[in-house]
């Protein structure tokens, strides 16, 4: 067994997937259940029962979501918590390249998040329309987040497993700096080029949320959050250090830096997701919620202000710009 695993942060971390592996557990017991004898029309005894377990099912996926995002939070914690303890590592970004689980097992928990939100909000709207329409739909959106739950429980326990303590890893400046001139923006790009098309994007997914362009959102969503993640990294995030050669996703999310970089990267997932998940329920529910597209618009605004203000802060401060 990896030391790692004797670790106090990590000990917790794994408890807690371990506990919502067990909940997922019951809940793709009750959501096949569910699908399979699913009989709104019946009076029996049977169909009572099992409503009652929907019931337990909906309260376990709502926890879920919630535990979830707290998980989420805390592993980032725990990853530049022990990063003191692998050679090379400056944060949590030399822990994550540690093996080649780190990143994917990242990505399936926002995947994760993504679809347990999707799908509370198609179960509001089953419970507020009558006879249960997308009963059986909503169920399969969770049995997709069950399934990802399994797959993040994978990942976690390769990824920790097979982090070697004593082979040295990359700092953040190796991983994202400028090494030997090589160019890391994306079509060769330079920063000025990058910032003009963060901007176009961000004005672009906005008037496409106001205007209801639904199809076109699907494709500015995914290409705004690549270009925000380049333009964090290598130029806002620059400010954020105050150090034109400190380029990095995670350091920002320590206490040095009052903790922005949670708030950085909050804004810009939980923005592009609602704006997602208000296109989708348009699109399939024929459905307006307003106030989704309304936290979209506010927490992507949000997003842009606040890696804004620090470029603004540091010019009144200096006068210059990095």
């Amino acid at each position: 067994m990896n030391r790692l695993f004797l670790n106090s942060y990590v000990s917790v971390y794994i408890f807690s997937e371990a506990v919502s592996l067990i909940l997922a557990l019951l809940l793709l017991y009750i959501t096949i259940k569910a699908i399979i004898k699913w009989d709104f029309n019946s009076n029996s005894k049977e169909q009572y029962s099992l409503e009652k377990s929907i019931y337990l099912g909906s309260i376990t996926s709502h926890f879920l979501l919630i535990v979830k995002f707290i998980l989420l939070v805390y592993l980032v914690y725990t990853l530049d918590a022990i990063s003191i303890y692998i050679p090379g590592a400056m944060c949590a970004a030399g822990v994550v390249s540690a093996n080649s689980y780190g990143m994917a097992m990242l990505g399936v928990k926002f995947i994760t998040i993504f679809l347990l939100m999707l799908y509370v909000t198609f179960e509001k709207y089953d419970l507020e329309a009558k006879y249960y329409p997308i009963f059986k739909q909503r169920e399969y959106i969770l049995l997709v987040a069950i399934l990802s739950i399994f797959i993040e429980g994978f990942l976690d326990y390769s990824y920790f497993s097979n982090i070697n303590l004593d082979a040295p890893v990359s700092c953040c400046s190796t991983l994202y700096g400028n090494l030997e001139g090589h160019n890391p923006l994306p079509f060769n790009l330079d920063i000025k080029s990058m910032l003009l098309i963060f901007g176009l994007l961000f004005i672009s997914f906005i008037i496409l949320l106001i205007l209801e362009i639904k199809a076109l959102i699907f494709i500015i969503a995914p290409l705004f959050v690549a270009i925000s993640y380049y333009s964090v990294v290598y130029f806002f995030g620059t400010y954020i250090y105050e150090l034109p050669t400190h380029k990095c996703p995670f350091c920002m999310m320590q206490k040095e830096y009052y903790y922005v970089g949670y708030f950085v990267w909050g804004t810009l997932f939980f923005g592009v997701a609602f704006a997602l998940i208000w296109t989708i329920s348009k699109i399939w529910l024929k459905v307006d919620y307003k106030g989704i597209k309304r936290a979209s618009i506010l927490l992507l605004t949000l997003f842009v202000i606040l890696n804004s203000s620090y470029v603004l802060i540091y010019y009144l401060k200096n006068g210059v710009f990095l």
